[in-house]
Formats: structure tokens, sequence, C-alpha cells
């Protein structure tokens, strides 16, 4: 079996989306066992071996005072992204952490904000510094910010 066949996530994945409303579940599950990244209300919209898109609405929960999408939930949405991305392709040997995160702004969010990630290639067998991207975009598909997260890889010890 190859590791998209064994993922745990990918494998939960595919079981909610085979259900009526089954993303918007997966999401309330994410919000349920990540209290704080439930608070922007996250919809997993694509899950794959090594990709992960997700969005969430623009509301007034999710606003700053200019009356579009606060910077921090940008950044919330980008690291529950990056870190679906990152555990479809972790094997059961291996384990990550986000050690760091920064994020350029590009322009004011408003409406649905997309996120999407890609993960670089991970040897799981070695401790590994690595850098992924995670672009935010705008129903316009307009980026509005580009996040960059460190993640510390490595063998499960």
């Amino acid at each position: 079996m190859n590791q998209e066949q064994t993922s745990p996530l990918l494998k939960k994945w595919k079981t909610f989306t085979s259900l009526p409303f089954g993303r918007w579940v997966f999401g309330q599950a994410i919000g349920f066992l990540v209290p704080y990244t439930g608070t922007i209300g996250p919809r997993v919209e694509e899950l794959r071996y090594g990709y992960a898109r997700a969005s969430f609405r623009d509301r007034r929960k999710v606003r700053n005072h200019l009356k579009s999408v606060h910077a921090i939930a940008m950044i919330n949405l980008a690291e529950m992204v990056c870190s679906l991305a990152i555990s479809t392709i972790q094997p059961k040997d291996g384990r990550w952490i986000v050690r760091g995160m920064d994020i350029e702004y590009i322009k004011k969010g408003r409406g649905r904000i997309t996120a999407e990630c890609t993960p670089p290639d991970v040897d799981w067998t070695k401790e590994m510094d690595l850098t992924g991207e995670v672009l935010l975009k705008d129903p316009a598909g307009d980026t509005v910010a580009i996040a960059h997260t460190r993640w510390k890889t490595g063998p499960v010890k």
C-alpha cells in the first residue's frame, strides 16, 4: 500500500465526503478538535495526497475595523491548510510541528477567502527543517496574502 492509501486523514476525508454535508461536517470536526481554528468556520474544499484547500466566509465575526477580513483570521486559515496538507503525506512513523509562520498581506481581504498549500517533499527518515507556502485568494482569484510556514519534520523517536 502506498502512503496515500494509508493516510488516516485522507481515509477520514473520504469517509466524510461520501456523506451528505460531509465537507461541512469535516470542517466542524476540525473546529471541535482545534477550537481556535473553529472560530473562523472553516470549510475544507479539497484534500488529497500532498494538497489541501479550504476557505471561510466573510462575515462580521472575521472582520476588522476596516470592514475587511482580519489578518489573524487569514493566518488562522493558512495554518490550518498547511497542517492538513503536510498531514496527508505524513507516514505513521513520521512527525511534524509548525515552528513558525510569517505572512505578507497583499491587499484587503473581502468575500470568501480560500487558501491552498502543496507541501515540499519530505524525507521522513531524518530530522529536517522545511518551508512551505500557502496562497490566500479572494473570490476574484486575486492573491490577498502569502503565508510561509516553517516545519520541523522527522521520524518518531
